[in-house]
């Protein structure tokens, strides 16, 4: 028949999820830290768990002597005899400790080490049963609100944590309210819980994707990209494997019924699906619209895109506060700044003047160079020939006669030329950046509106 404590042990495994060989280890260690705090830490004392008695036996364990000894770990021939006849000089010898020799501060001290014990076997079931889960979405419920924001969440087998620097701005719930959420960590080191969550990360908006578009599931519509700004706006970009599937259009859904249900979930983020291409260019007009692009100039070596818009385009191309440019940029991974035509034309009339100064350089020669975001004498110095050949196609040769061209124009022939191309030279270093519009530009909320998707 089964003992109160081999019961107790059962049940608690069953509550608890955790083995009962893990538990009867925590009850031998809380019996041998609360002997050892009563005997001394120099007795060698052992613990183990008999299942017939249903109880924890302590023994403490001495090396029998001839001769005697003051040593707590030692014992005489004839005090040992008199437990064991046949013990002999050299044994060790164990003598069983009832274990109502403790006191109540040892109770409580083999009652925190059994809790500590509990704990961690609980942190290491939760951890096995998240650890193949990170990056994939949880179901939970609010279960408690930190003071500083964090929201516990209860995942059923464990808990979660939803740091606030992770919640959707504005986003409210209750106590009970369901929730659902992105795994972006399981830390088995952490004093909190383990399982670490979000709703504002661009994961989360893929996963959402992933569950609400079966082509994206079967792997015929792929999301090559996305950008948030959790509460206002995401971009994301799709590709489709198959030429007779439109991906935006199996993303939006029937009368925009899968994109809305994910714009639901959360909490009516306005979202805008876009068309990817291998094509950096056309991939930035896309991201860029619905506002019309005049033209691009990519910068490979900088990673950066200049793009001229219309100027009655300019609002809706840099959108509300920036918004607009700002998640573009995101998505493709470029910086991307954003002229008007007029602004950018007369940018690049400076530029072309400062370009023709350099003696031999012809109007072809320097249309080239604009053409691929070269303003100045010291911007083509900064280029290998190798890749300005490249960006411009001129040919190596050419390549390096330009380099030359640019390198005695920078040569000043006295004291006071140094000087003055020195000025000259940092107004033409930042004469790209003249009439850059800023992202505080004021839109216009009609333009604006037109973006949603």
């Amino acid at each position: 028949m089964a003992s109160e404590l081999d019961r107790v042990i059962e049940q608690v495994g069953k509550d608890k999820g955790i083995e009962k060989k893990i538990l009867i280890e925590a009850l031998e260690a809380a019996m041998l830290s609360a002997a050892r705090k009563k005997l001394g830490a120099q007795h060698d004392v052992e613990a183990h768990y008999n299942p017939e008695l249903g109880e924890v036996e302590l023994f403490e364990f001495k090396v029998v002597v001839e001769q005697g000894t003051e040593s707590r770990t030692e014992i005489t021939l004839g005090e040992a005899q008199k437990t064991d006849p046949d013990v002999e000089v050299g044994d060790s010898l164990g003598r069983k400790i009832p274990t109502e020799t403790f006191g109540r501060i040892s109770a409580q001290t083999a009652r925190q080490v059994i809790m500590q014990k509990v704990r961690e076997a609980e942190r290491e079931v939760v951890h096995n049963l998240y650890k193949d889960q990170k990056g994939e979405l949880a179901h939970g419920s609010v279960q408690r609100f930190e003071k500083n924001g964090d929201i516990i969440v209860n995942l059923g087998k464990g808990e979660g944590i939803l740091p606030g620097k992770e919640q959707i701005p504005r986003e409210t719930y209750r106590i009970g309210d369901r929730i659902r959420a992105y795994i972006f960590e399981v830390d088995k080191n952490a004093k909190g819980p383990i399982v670490k969550l979000s709703r504002a990360r661009p994961e989360m908006l893929k996963k959402l994707f992933a569950l609400e578009v079966p082509e994206i599931y079967d792997g015929i519509v792929e999301i090559k990209a996305a950008a948030r700004e959790p509460g206002g706006r995401a971009k994301i970009a799709v590709y489709s494997r198959d030429i007779d599937v439109d991906p935006v259009g199996a993303c939006v859904g029937m009368k925009g019924s899968r994109v809305q249900a994910i714009v639901h979930e959360l909490r009516g983020e306005k979202i805008d699906i876009i068309p990817y291409s291998p094509d950096i260019a056309t991939w930035v007009c896309n991201a860029l619209a619905p506002a019309e692009i005049s033209k691009v100039i990519i910068d490979e070596r900088e990673h950066t895109i200049e793009v001229v818009v219309p100027d009655n385009q300019l609002s809706l191309a840099i959108g509300k506060k920036g918004q607009n440019v700002r998640l573009a940029s995101k998505l493709v991974g470029w910086k991307i700044e954003i002229h008007g035509e007029t602004e950018a034309e007369d940018s690049l009339q400076r530029a072309m003047a400062k370009l023709e100064k350099i003696e031999g350089l012809g109007d072809v020669m320097a249309r080239s160079l604009l053409n691929v975001g070269i303003y100045s004498a010291k911007d083509i110095l900064e280029w290998d020939t190798d890749s300005l050949a490249q960006a411009t196609q001129m040919g190596i040769k050419k390549t390096e006669k330009l380099q030359e061209l640019a390198r005695k124009h920078l040569e000043p022939s006295s004291a006071e030329q140094k000087s003055a191309e020195g000025g000259e030279g940092k107004t033409e270093e930042t004469g790209n950046a003249e009439g850059k519009i800023e992202s505080k530009e004021p839109v216009d909320p009609a333009a604006e509106g037109a973006q949603d998707t």
